[in-house]
């Protein structure tokens, strides 16, 4: 059986936004990308290396392959694919990355780690017949240690 794959948003899971946070010795650490300045926690490059072990990891982002040129020599992680999100429709009130990720999930187990779920997102997920799982995170917090454990298990479960 395949890996399940470990689709990762970028912007509130890696990127932390949304607070006072300031880069600190304890994590996080500020990065230029296209002349942007974004708010990188180390921790969750750290956490997303251990996970890399169970799952195949995929950028769903709209950094799409910027992901790479910028994140994996920072995080200490291997380049991995990513979902193109113009190659799909956007539908109506669907989350504008629900097709694209759908069609490059096809019928693998998936989980998906990102800070801008809706109502579409959980219900892509329950109509899915392959397991899925959506892991929501606070984009001032990122991916925490609590989503490992939570991403373990459910993988776990799969075997």
């Amino acid at each position: 059986m395949d890996r399940p794959l470990l689709a990762v948003d970028v912007d509130g899971v890696i990127s932390l936004f949304g607070s006072e946070q300031k880069p600190s010795r304890d994590g996080t650490r500020l990065q230029l990308v296209d002349g942007v300045p974004h708010l990188i926690s180390l921790a969750a490059g750290e956490r997303l290396g251990r996970l890399c072990g169970t799952f195949e990891m995929v950028w769903a982002s709209g950094w799409e392959d910027k992901a790479n040129f910028y994140l994996p020599s920072l995080l200490g992680l291997a380049e991995c694919p990513h979902v193109s999100f113009d190659v799909a429709a956007r539908d109506g009130d669907a989350h504008w990355k629900l097709s694209a990720l759908d069609l490059y999930a096809g019928d693998r187990a998936v989980a998906w780690i990102d800070d801008n779920f809706d109502a579409s997102c959980f219900e892509w997920a329950e109509r899915r017949r392959e397991p899925t799982l959506l892991v929501p995170t606070e984009s001032h917090l990122g991916l925490e240690e609590a989503h490992v454990t939570a991403l373990e298990s459910w993988a776990a479960e799969l075997d």
